[in-house]
């Protein structure tokens, strides 16, 4: 494998380093592009020493670009992976700009392009780099991590760049045979709203980002993933089939079409349990008095799925607020679920954070998933439905 690392500028650099000797023990070859800033930060000749190459840090150099050498290198790669990926990189990637080496080669090559961003835990969450990064999914940019945790500068949150093995797992990974692939997926995510007016509605404060990782992590795994979505403001993943919804009857009428061709269900969204008996035909006005809501339950898409004669792997989550085990084990018991993934919200937990920690339960076992991204539980729950449907039809994962 041969592997063009680009190091753009931000104080994790450093840590492609090491990186560099994680791949060569893989067996790859590495070559080594810094950008301008990147260069601030680390030398061209830590680089060249430990991949035994020369490293490239402009478009200007004469004696390589006689040659054409930024098309040169953009053919000899495999792999383009770009550690760390800066936000201003990350912006002039997905805006096309070739103003340095790095985003020229990214244009000039037709190897797979991943990037691991590291910055500041705010400007990761910045609509404008989620933005950005959404566009780059779009285009079949891999994005690995980030990782959460503590930072440079002195902040907690999700924006550090992933460790050098994890980077390298993720590249021999996406080479390898894909374990889903062949294996069609039907997941829900985001929350459901239900309409009391024309201007008003009763939601929940699910941003949907779970299960947007999961549709995401099973499509890089292989599968064929369709992906139902409440009211959400989430780029699509590459490559995964979107179907928008609002309600909760929107989202059962969605689901249920398609659960006949899939092979697994998995349950992310928030779905609201009810909505108002009937949605007022005008805005309602204030006038002094209160506002007195009748509810009706809403349908349980889950328990319908599950009660299928002849239904797909089914997989709910539950997000409580205490005894989180025992009110997982619940449910899942009672709707014969075949997993459920159980995590605790409120107070700055599970909603509304690009971080989560897991507690998995099936009949028979249990796995505790420790906080982490979302994109990484989400890998790790798909390990886990593999392995479980592996079980059950006698072969191995």
């Amino acid at each position: 494998m041969r592997v063009l690392l680009g190091v753009s500028g931000g104080i994790a650099a450093y840590k492609a380093a090491e990186l560099v000797r994680r791949l060569r023990d893989a067996g790859a070859e590495v070559r080594v592009v810094l950008t301008e800033n990147a260069a601030r930060f680390v030398t061209a000749l830590t680089f060249q020493a430990l991949s035994g190459h020369p490293v490239r840090t402009s478009l200007w150099d004469e004696s390589a670009e006689a040659a054409m050498g930024h098309i040169e290198l953009a053919r000899w790669a495999d792999e383009v992976l770009i550690a760390p990926a800066s936000a201003d990189l990350i912006a002039r990637l997905a805006h096309g700009h070739a103003g340095d080496l790095l985003t020229t080669l990214c244009l000039a090559t037709a190897a797979p392009v991943s990037l691991a961003p590291a910055m500041n835990q705010q400007m990761w969450a910045h609509a404008a780099t989620q933005a950005n990064l959404g566009t780059l999914r779009e285009r079949g940019v891999r994005v690995l991590g980030p990782a959460s945790g503590s930072q440079a500068c002195g902040e907690f949150g999700s924006g550090r760049l992933l460790e050098a093995n994890e980077l390298v797992a993720e590249l021999v990974a996406a080479r390898g045979p894909r374990e889903l692939a062949g294996m069609r997926f039907l997941v829900s995510a985001g929350p459901t709203y239900e309409d009391i007016d024309p201007v008003r509605f009763v939601g929940n404060r699910s941003s949907g980002r779970m299960g947007f990782a999961i549709a995401e992590a099973a499509a890089h795994a292989g599968a064929a993933v369709t992906l139902v979505a409440g009211p959400v403001a989430l780029a699509t993943p590459a490559g995964v089939e979107r179907v928008d919804v609002r309600s909760a009857r929107e989202m059962r009428a969605a689901v249920l079409a398609r659960t006949a061709s899939n092979d697994v269900f998995i349950a992310a969204a928030a779905v609201g349990d009810f909505r108002p008996q009937a949605a007022l035909p005008q805005k309602f006005k204030k006038g002094g008095a209160a506002l007195e809501l009748a509810l009706v339950e809403n349908p349980d898409i889950l328990a319908e799925v599950a009660a299928l004669p002849a239904r797909p792997f089914v997989v709910g989550f539950a997000a409580e607020t205490e005894n989180v085990e025992a009110h997982a084990r619940d449910k899942l018991e009672r709707k014969r679920l075949d997993l459920i993934a159980a995590n605790q919200v409120g107070a700055g937990l599970g909603f509304e954070r690009g971080d989560n920690a897991l507690l998995l339960l099936w009949p028979g076992g249990r796995e505790e998933l420790p906080r982490a991204d979302k994109r990484e539980l989400a890998r790790q729950l798909l390990a886990r439905i593999a392995h479980l449907r592996a079980a059950r039809s006698g072969t191995h994962a």
